[in-house]
């Protein structure tokens, strides 16, 4: 399975100014795959360490750390033989061991020349337990679900994907077909790498719900494991409430609308839970388009979206017929699956975190707003091919951006105040970014 992030680590190997790495992600989203296939491509040799229920390594980070200390106990846990060249330490789980967290300081203050990475599900909620952190001492990245041209990828179809990202749009334009069948797969599928695989082996739709369903469950079998008891019920509450939250036309999340007479003191806790586990994404309204855009965030306004597009259909209970088919019973969710769809591959392919933007007392909003280098780039979502675009239109006459983005199932096209962007191919977003 290929995963571009691969090439991110790549490049952190040979940066000159390289730190311990701590890769951030949910679970299951394919950290220990990604860390030992890194190793197995670019080292000799492959020390891994996993610290959950690991009584042995947790005894060796009590007491003072001594580097020389650890290496040699990781050694005889491993098996391998550690030169500091060529080899590549990961610390799996490494929130169950808090010294070891602690320890990353000190390899990155007294031995730089040791390649670590280490990953860990829950260190958002590690963190808020006072774990001792090394700010500043270490390098993050932060994994997701495959994207959608990772998952072409995983199909085979690696050529699409170069065309893609060729940005040749009369090639697209001719296979667009094609595009729009696999991202309709793409949306009822959605990124788990386990979830994909079984996809890409069986072609099976309801095996691929089965798992789906498996991994849900899993989730929540976290919320009783590693919350505390307090907050188990308002984190189920939160968690189911998702597909209804995005099927609504709301401006914001309504927390009347997780229980009747709720107010945000009563699910705040549960929503940063979700957040550190990184099993939904927050996008929050601004209410100005200007730069920074987070000057303008409005704290008491925001959106809820699910980790993964797979999930939040198998979520809703929706068949593989109305997905595939374009069901129009389904029209209201539609445009709730198409910028869940969006999201993800904004945070995946271009590492940003979009916002969104709503006038207060005003019908018009526009889906995401992202921040480029230089400007700020409006982006409407559009399920299918309608190119009605009101909303973007009053932005653009009110605060004339210098770039805006319609993204829908119709072809490239760029008009005077608007470039529609093909959904399949969001990820030509990043041209308007960088400039």
């Amino acid at each position: 399975m290929r995963r571009f992030a691969l090439e991110k680590l790549k490049k952190w190997k040979d940066s000159e100014s390289r730190k311990p790495l701590i890769i951030r992600g949910a679970r299951q989203v394919g950290k220990t795959w990604l860390m030992k296939e890194f190793g197995r491509e670019c080292f000799e040799n492959v020390a891994y360490v996993n610290f959950d229920s690991n009584v042995r390594m947790k005894g060796v980070f009590e007491g003072q750390i001594d580097i020389e200390r650890i290496i040699l106990a990781i050694e005889i846990e491993t098996g391998v033989t550690i030169e500091r060249e060529n080899t590549l330490l990961i610390f799996d789980e490494i929130q169950e061991v808090p010294r070891a967290l602690s320890s990353l300081k000190y390899f990155y203050e007294n031995a730089p020349e040791y390649a670590i990475v280490a990953a860990g599900s829950l260190l958002g909620v590690a963190m808020h337990k006072k774990t001792s952190f090394p700010v500043g001492k270490v390098d993050f990245m932060d994994l997701y679900p495959l994207n959608f041209q990772e998952f072409l990828c995983a199909l085979g179809e690696e050529r699409y994907v170069d065309i893609l990202q060729g940005k040749d749009t009369d090639m697209v334009n001719t296979f667009k077909d094609k595009y729009i069948d696999r991202l309709r797969e793409y949306y009822y599928v959605g990124g788990m790498p386990e979830v994909v695989q079984t996809y890409v082996d069986t072609r099976n739709f309801k095996k691929v719900r089965e798992l789906q369903k498996n991994l849900i469950n899993y989730y929540q079998q976290d919320f009783s494991k590693h919350a505390e008891m307090n907050l188990v019920t308002r984190l189920n509450l939160v968690w189911s409430s998702i597909p209804m939250q995005l099927a609504k036309e709301n401006k914001k999340y309504i927390y009347g609308q997780v229980r009747e007479g709720a107010r945000a003191k009563d699910f705040e806790l549960a929503i940063q839970w979700l957040l550190d586990c990184g099993l939904i994404h927050k996008v929050q309204r601004i209410n100005k388009p200007s730069l920074p855009l987070k000057a303008y965030m409005d704290l008491n306004a925001f959106k809820v979206f699910l980790l993964d597009i797979g999930l939040l259909i198998a979520m809703t209970d929706l068949d593989v017929k109305v997905i595939l088919e374009g069901n129009k019973i389904f029209t209201e969710f539609k445009g709730a699956l198409t910028e869940q769809y969006v999201l993800q591959q904004l945070i995946s392919e271009n590492g940003v975190m979009p916002y969104y933007y709503s006038a207060t007392n005003s019908q018009g909003e526009i889906d995401f707003v992202v921040q480029g280098k230089t400007s700020v780039i409006p982006i409407e979502v559009k399920a299918e091919e309608n190119l009605r675009a009101k909303s973007l239109k009053a932005f653009c006459d009110k605060y004339n951006p210098k770039f805006a983005v319609r993204t829908s199932m119709s072809d490239y096209r760029k008009q005077d105040w608007m470039t529609n962007i093909p959904l399949y191919n969001i990820d030509r977003i990043r041209d308007y970014l960088e400039q």
